[in-house]
């Protein structure tokens, strides 16, 4: 607050933050300077408020098949703003009005998996997360679009030849499969011998 008038006894303290514990000092002061603070007041703990502040880094994908995966950073216990703390997430197929909504009654979660075998591999969702504690619910994240799991490869490499270098070694090569939505992205390729 402001400097109080010298017969003022008594100040109202703003812009602290909800559901956290203060303590508090006074110190006099006149022409000469600034005398030695109070002793602290007795621990004092803000009212519970809803939460402002939502969730950061907003992502997903991987996963499997029929799944869709979505990560968060948690928020710090100092902004969660009360007791009740949770995620609120809500999720659309890219196109679609209308939301799904899942609650995650937990303050250290930073992930959230939805299954259901109707969704396709590698489709684009609309996601945001949200927050949430026994005051109310609060701010949702901006849309970050994330891809449903992949499926295994359903297409072989094509052009398998072998082209013998050695006594004990054979070089072989094929053509690489394209990406598309429905092989999603190779990571690697196993060579069999039969």
């Amino acid at each position: 607050p402001e400097v109080v008038n010298g017969r003022t006894h008594k100040a109202t303290v703003v812009d602290l933050s909800p559901w956290v514990e203060y303590e508090f000092r006074v110190l006099a002061s006149n022409s000469v300077g600034v005398g030695e603070p109070s002793r602290p007041s007795a621990l004092l703990k803000t009212k519970a408020a809803v939460p402002v502040v939502a969730p950061t880094n907003v992502s997903g994908g991987g996963g499997s098949r029929s799944e869709l995966v979505i990560t968060w950073e948690p928020v710090p216990e100092e902004l969660q703003n009360g007791e009740g703390f949770g995620y609120i997430v809500m999720f659309r197929p890219l196109g679609s009005t209308t939301w799904t909504k899942a609650v995650v009654a937990s303050v250290e979660a930073s992930k959230y998996i939805y299954r259901n075998e109707s969704i396709t591999p590698l489709s684009p969702f609309e996601v945001k997360v949200g927050v949430y504690n026994n005051e109310g619910e609060g701010t949702l994240s901006s849309i970050s679009i994330v891809y449903s799991g992949e499926d295994e490869p359903q297409i072989a490499p094509a052009g398998a030849s072998a082209l013998s270098v050695s006594a004990a070694e054979v070089e072989v090569s094929w053509q690489p499969i394209a990406w598309n939505r429905h092989t999603g992205r190779v990571l690697g390729y196993e060579v069999r011998p039969l």
